[in-house]
């Protein structure tokens, strides 16, 4: 049996199934769990929540004698589809493109989107609020590039200097979430609220020394410690900005939380991580380990994703699964060989297959030469080519696998 009732008639012991009110008006990103911490219990009677719904099945009932606001029967609501509504149009400006239609209007966004990111950071450091409204439109411009073609912006924000790599990480990773947040079914406002969360996750970097901040090299166990510290000090930067919303609050302090609980700045395990978090954690670290620094090289793409999946108790399982689907098995960037021996980069997804991407054949192993670039839709049925492996772009050493792939000169240099 469910109840509704007022927040002043909660109890440690009972199981909160759902707030009544805006998902944004009150402090937790979820709900179904018993109420067994006091500050917990403040948290929610302190928020503009008034009602909540208890299950008593699963948790302590309201006090004898003690009346529910109402009571609802615990059985699922059948929603009928209403086949002769069809869904409206999407916008001319975000209709699906190529790829290849798409990369040159996403390297603009991207080279815009840098220099706003870099004066975003520069006014914070100078002690100026967030400019939340400059923000959200950065974000409405990298959200309508993914609705057009997914593949061109997160693979071209992928590819920094050692110089940018601060602001195109925060670019890279705002549209990842917004990909992500599609993936997850998540509405156009929450999808929004992600991108803006992943372009302001970061921002507590701004408070870290610049030596350290910029190191060409490895941090000693001090220097990480201090740079442990840029989620709460972003945290606290953002508090002090009016109208940056709850969510982006959430994942800049906590997305290098991890579910086992060996993250920081709180150590939080799993269950107390809101979903929001999770997809940054997701987010940050693909586009940190697949980008160059002054002291490595990016990992390819798809072996990104391979090892990240070994990675035990670092990311929820669901909100990873859900982060290969939006990217792909083997993302946009990634070096493959196939059944005939040759090798080719992937410039696109296809909608039919996680593993049959378009590929840009370029080089075959059976002559040992580079060979006229060729597409290959792996998803067609008349294609006898498969991958067979990833491939390890350091040990074929090709200056121009950026430029193969997005059809741009001298990219990434």
């Amino acid at each position: 049996m469910l109840k509704r009732i007022h927040v002043d008639q909660l109890q440690l012991g009972m199981h909160l199934k759902e707030f009544c009110g805006s998902w944004i008006d009150h402090p937790f990103w979820r709900t179904g769990f018993v109420l067994k911490d006091l500050k917990d219990l403040a948290l929610i009677q302190a928020s503009s929540i008034k009602e909540v719904m208890i299950d008593c099945s699963l948790g302590l009932d309201v006090p004898a004698g003690a009346l529910a606001i109402e009571e609802v029967a615990d059985t699922p609501a059948v929603i009928e589809p209403e086949p002769s509504i069809p869904a409206p149009p999407k916008p001319p400006h975000t209709a699906p493109v190529t790829a290849s239609q798409e990369v040159e209007r996403a390297a603009r966004i991207c080279l815009q989107s840098k220099a706003a990111v870099v004066s975003m950071f520069e006014e914070v450091r100078m002690g100026r609020a967030v400019d939340v409204g400059g923000a959200r439109q950065l974000v409405e411009d990298i959200a309508d590039s993914i609705s057009r073609n997914p593949g061109a912006i997160i693979s071209l924000a992928r590819l920094k200097t050692a110089d940018d790599y601060t602001y195109l990480h925060s670019v890279a990773v705002c549209a990842m979430m917004v990909a992500l947040a599609k993936q997850l079914g998540l509405d156009e406002t929450k999808t929004r609220l992600c991108g803006m969360a992943g372009l302001l996750h970061d921002m507590g970097k701004v408070a870290m020394p610049i030596e350290v901040l910029n190191k060409p090299g490895k941090l000693t166990d001090a220097e990480f410690d201090i740079m442990r510290t840029h989620p709460t000090e972003g945290y606290k930067m953002l508090m002090a900005s009016p109208g940056v919303d709850a969510v982006s609050l959430d994942v800049v302090l906590h997305h290098h939380e991890k579910i086992d609980g060996s993250g920081y700045p709180e150590k939080l395990q799993s269950g107390a991580i809101s979903l929001y978090a999770k997809m940054g954690a997701v987010c940050d670290v693909y586009d940190a380990i697949t980008s160059n620094r002054p002291y490595k090289t990016g990992w390819d793409p798809a072996e990104s994703l391979r090892r990240m999946a070994e990675w035990q108790g670092h990311f929820d399982a669901k909100v990873f699964q859900a982060f290969v689907k939006s990217m792909g098995i083997y993302p946009v960037g990634s070096l493959v060989r196939l059944r005939s021996g040759r090798i080719g980069v992937v410039t696109e997804q296809s909608r039919k297959s996680l593993t049959m991407p378009m590929i840009k054949v370029f080089f075959s192993t059976k002559s040992n030469m580079r060979v006229v670039p060729v597409m290959v839709d792996l998803s067609q049925p008349s294609t006898l080519e498969k991958i067979t492996s990833r491939e390890d772009p350091a040990q074929w050493n090709f200056s121009d696998l950026n430029e193969l792939w997005s059809g741009l000169p001298n990219l990434g240099k």
